[in-house]
């Protein structure tokens, strides 16, 4: 049955409590999510910090990643497509959401839930002191203290104490600078609870300190961000909130909505706590889904809660074990030691609902991008079939397509596959920087490009918009390299098919400067630009198993452009060269091999073959792409001419690194061969340059004439389809 094609963009801004809830709500009652709608949630990191732990992981009482929501994978499990960017701006007339180093972001309906910043005092210039908000800048600064450093607070709310508290369990001096007379906790009894728990852990209050007083981290109250105000919105004036009805429809603008810390109910306004963003978000869910039905219906109205619970943890410096306290309205127990188990249930519970969601079953796990191509014994069964020798062509990774009128080698090339993430300008970004690969391991630069792009059936507004963000993220890499996107055509696809991007490109270089796959030769060395393992973690990140800190990870190397390599590696007397992508680091190696006279050994070290953070545990689980299994045919090459030393004596570190050599690889490592005595200049080059993952990975020998003689070769052994 053919589902109905999507007519409306409904873009979530900021991953905040809630829109994860939101977005949970979708997966788990498919039936309350919009129909006929592309959802997109926009978030600077692709992960959200749940506030709840965040003490408790600066005390050293939880690992990071248990306070860390993972959105990619929130967002893949509801059929939300994540964009990773950060928000610069909102134009309400145009129905665009600006973004950092990319177009606008149009939409129908827009939900914002961005959450704060410190509200930093206006004495205090902003760079004199780290403010808790945002979250992820101030863990990380968090992470750098040590025990025994001084550390001066200002603020007297509950994150001031929490974290003071939390510092005080790492072993720092912590102090509180105050404006006031008096912490501010909501009540007089917590006030009192409040500062006799930092008298007892040793915190010293400097009550009424001087506005300019110095301070190493602000916790001064928050505002939302200033872009919403500078908008046009209507925000309250004290915090920047946008003002919203009690639908948390923004007044005044009916294709808005706003909750969690940067939203406000005019006439019910509640203090930012996560407490009432939690629940707003079934109210917001079915508001969004009620406003993008057809026709539209009436939205429901929302009531927040007059008090909210307030559990304050001390960070567990107590010698008897961590205690906590509890507030709700004047009212205020504690410190205890069940206040705080009770807290932990809380917090643990919340954390529950997104880890422990079921993740996609395997046999659903057919990998995009790269690992969705044809593995090599169709491929080469069937050109063999065209040639009329029966043996198959060698190709190189681009074609010679003639000479310019100055001389000039003209190649090309093309490459692309159904799309790897679901934000089309990411997708196009990366699909260009991997076509762009196969002139580069050629030694050519890119002049043009022409790109065939396949959209899904949906309104022809949404086509627009995903023609618009999948060719700007093509022109995000031809800009900095002075080439063009000269042309292309368009498909719709039919039958469910999705996003999919194919480019031709075009490129030059002289003659004595083009690189081909071989012949080695006797005493090369090899080096890889880059890590491998890509097509693992994807596989693994369908499955719901990869860190989210190595999907992180992993997509800001492959964003990296390898252009810079061709003069880098010519430089250093590069003359044979290709790169690592569908087939895996040995598919491509072997053709390297079958380019040249056959009487060739590649010594591969196994331990110096780098990896992308994650990816040999994940093939240690067991997870792979589902090419790999048809790149396995090249794994005879470790009985013939490449000799894999450095792996011996683990089993399970050399099952893993064979699923390795094999795995797939989308924006893959440039391979190439260099003379040995120019290889340690070359690498230095190549970290100067920011290749930090840059490698000597094997040398070249010509076999020994008492050695066994190689397994039967064929010519040639297979057709580039990486």
């Amino acid at each position: 049955m053919r589902t109905a094609a999507q007519r409306h963009q409904l873009v979530l801004a900021g991953g905040g409590h809630s829109h994860v809830l939101v977005l949970r709500r979708w997966l788990m009652r498919p039936a309350s999510r919009p129909a006929n709608t592309r959802i997109s949630l926009v978030n600077r990191h692709g992960t959200a910090l749940y506030s709840g732990l965040l003490p408790a992981v600066v005390a050293g009482l939880e690992p990071r990643e248990a306070a860390a929501i993972d959105l990619r994978r929130l967002c893949g499990l509801a059929g939300v497509a994540f964009l990773q960017a950060e928000i610069t701006g909102l134009d309400p007339a145009g129905r665009e959401l600006h973004l950092a180093g990319r177009p606008p972001l149009r939409f129908d309906r827009l939900s914002l839930d961005v959450g704060a910043v410190t509200a930093m005092p206006e004495p205090m210039a902003p760079g004199e002191a780290m403010a808790v908000k945002p979250l992820e800048p101030f863990l990380a600064w968090a992470e750098r203290r040590h025990a025994g450093e001084p550390l001066v607070i200002r603020g007297g709310g509950a994150a001031a104490v929490e974290l003071a508290l939390a510092f005080r369990a790492r072993g720092l001096a912590c102090r509180l600078l105050l404006r006031g007379e008096t912490l501010h906790l909501g009540s007089a009894a917590a006030n009192r609870a409040g500062e006799q728990l930092l008298a007892q852990a040793g915190i010293p209050i400097q009550r009424q300190a001087p506005a300019g007083a110095r301070a190493d981290l602000a916790c001064t109250g928050s505002r939302a961000p200033a872009w919403l105000a500078a908008a046009g919105l209507p925000v309250q004036p004290e915090s920047g909130r946008v003002l919203t009805q009690p639908s948390l429809e923004v007044i005044g603008h009916r294709d808005l909505f706003a909750a969690g810390d940067c939203g406000l109910i005019a006439d019910d306004p509640r203090p930012p706590s996560g407490v009432w963003a939690v629940r707003a978000a079934p109210v917001l869910a079915e508001n969004l889904r009620r406003c993008l039905a057809e026709p539209p219906r009436p939205l429901r109205s929302w009531r927040p809660q007059p008090r909210a619970l307030q559990l304050l943890g001390d960070g567990g410096w107590h010698p008897g074990g961590p205690r906590a306290l509890a507030f709700f309205g004047p009212l205020a127990l504690g410190p205890a030691g069940w206040i705080w188990a009770w807290k932990q249930r809380i917090d643990r519970a919340f954390m529950a609902r997104f880890t422990q969601l079921r993740p996609m079953a395997p046999a659903a796990m057919a990998c995009r991008g790269c690992a969705a191509k044809l593995g090599a014994a169709p491929l080469h069964a069937a050109l063999a079939r065209l040639a009329p020798d029966g043996l198959a062509p060698l190709a190189d990774d681009a074609a010679p397509v003639g000479l310019s009128a100055g001389g000039d080698l003209l190649l090309q090339s093309v490459d692309g596959f159904p799309a790897l993430v679901d934000d089309p300008w990411l997708n196009g970004r990366l699909t260009t920087l991997h076509a762009c690969s196969d002139l580069w391991a050629s030694g050519a630069a890119v002049e043009s490009v022409q790109a065939l792009v396949t959209v899904p059936e949906a309104g022809a507004e949404l086509q627009e918009e995903l023609l618009l963000q999948t060719l700007a993220g093509v022109q995000s890499v031809l800009e900095p390299l002075g080439a063009a996107l000269v042309g292309g055509h368009t498909l719709e696809g039919r039958d469910g098919a999705g996003l999919a991007l194919a480019l031709t490109v075009n490129g030059r270089v002289a003659p004595a400067g083009h690189w081909r796959k071989g012949p080695l030769q006797d005493g090369d060395v090899l080096v890889l630009s880059r890590p491998l393992g890509s097509g693992v973690l994807f596989a693994a990140a369908m499955a719901g198993a990869a860190a989210p800190e190595w999907i992180e990870a992993v997509l800001e190397t492959l964003q990296q452009s390898q252009a810079p390599l061709v003069d880098l590696l010519g430089a250093h007397g590069c003359g044979v060269c290709t790169d690592v992508t569908g087939f895996g680091l040995l598919g491509h190696l072997g053709e390297m091999l079958a380019a040249g006279p056959g009487d060739l050994d590649v010594v591969l070290d196994g331990a110096a073959v780098p990896a992308h953070p994650g990816a040999l545990d994940l093939l240690g689980q067991g997870f792979a792409s589902s090419l790999a299994p048809a790149n396995a045919t090249a794994l005879a090459l470790l009985e013939g001419p490449v000799r894999l030393q450095g792996a011996a004596g683990n089993n399970a570190r050399e099952a893993a690194l064979r699923g390795l050599l094999i795995d797939p690889q989308t924006c893959g490592p440039l391979l190439a061969a260099l003379p040995a005595e120019r290889a340690p200049a070359a690498l230095a080059a190549l970290q100067a340059a920011g290749f930090t993952g840059a490698v000597l990975i094997a040398r070249v020998r010509r076999r020994r004439q008492d050695a066994e003689g190689p397994p039967p070769r064929t010519r040639r052994a297979s057709r580039r389809n990486g």
